[in-house]
């Protein structure tokens, strides 16, 4: 327990000195430029010492849980007992297509983390409410959940096989500009910016934790060089989702037109 609390009380040292700029930064220009008082002073520095306690434990629970989670999952998933069977050796023939639960697996972890994405969470919200529900919370939660799984799975696979990175994300970016020539104006900007809310408190520490496992249990792998990337392809492909979900459901909506017009 002793250990656990000195710790922790490093962490929050170093998590107040990582906010310290922020806050002069805000109460400077309040100060000093707007030259206004802060409103409710006391509720604003209660709330940033919520923030200061929140980001502690968050990095605290990083550390204990959810880093040391991913790396065994990926050490677990890799081992040669596990993929050829009991008394199998690390130097059992490699094959990529051997590793398809640690694709499976990645795949699962890359929707789920984004399910539970509260960034991604309150966007979906704002674009339901700005959009007057033509754009659904869910439909946009479940089409940038797909992107990330799908992009973590072939993240993964570029780590097994070791191929190299550029030429995945320039043939994505290839297609992100296709679609966004053809794709509905009032989805562009937003799928966008869906790419970015993945790269966010949940999904960024289990995936990281993945690609650095991954990397270092498969013979030939550099942690430096294969165990990172996972989260550009985290970022790519949502944006690939979402103009696709919304190309799909102009599709939908131009077919029942035509279809409610023989009706009448």
């Amino acid at each position: 327990m002793l250990a656990w609390l000195t710790h922790f009380g490093t962490v929050l040292v170093q998590t107040i000195f990582d906010v310290l700029p922020i806050a002069a930064v805000i109460f400077g220009f309040q100060f000093l430029v707007i030259r206004q008082p802060i409103p409710q002073l006391k509720q604003v520095l209660t709330g940033f010492a919520y923030v200061l306690l929140g980001l502690a434990l968050f990095l605290q629970g990083l550390d204990q849980a959810l880093f040391p989670l991913g790396k065994l999952m990926a050490q677990q998933l890799t081992d040669p007992a596990f993929i050829y069977g009991a008394g199998a050796q690390a130097s059992a023939a490699f094959n990529w297509r051997d590793y398809f639960w640690v694709y499976l697996f990645a795949a699962a972890i890359g929707f789920s983390t984004t399910i539970a994405e509260p960034s991604l969470i309150a966007v979906a919200i704002k674009a339901q409410s700005v959009s007057g529900g033509a754009i659904s919370v869910w439909g946009l939660r479940v089409s940038v959940a797909i992107g990330v799984a799908i992009g973590i799975a072939l993240g993964t696979f570029r780590i097994v096989t070791g191929t190299s990175l550029h030429y995945y994300i320039m043939a994505g970016y290839v297609v992100v500009i296709a679609q966004t020539l053809v794709a509905p104006k009032m989805i562009i900007a937003l799928a966008y910016d869906s790419g970015g809310v993945t790269t966010s408190t949940v999904t960024v520490p289990l995936v990281t934790a993945l690609g650095l496992g991954l990397a270092g249990t498969i013979p030939g792998r550099s942690a430096l060089l294969d165990g990172f990337g996972l989260i550009a392809f985290a970022s790519l492909f949502p944006m690939i989702t979402v103009m696709g979900y919304a190309q799909l459901s102009d599709w939908r909506a131009r077919r029942q037109v035509p279809a409610e017009q023989g009706r009448e």
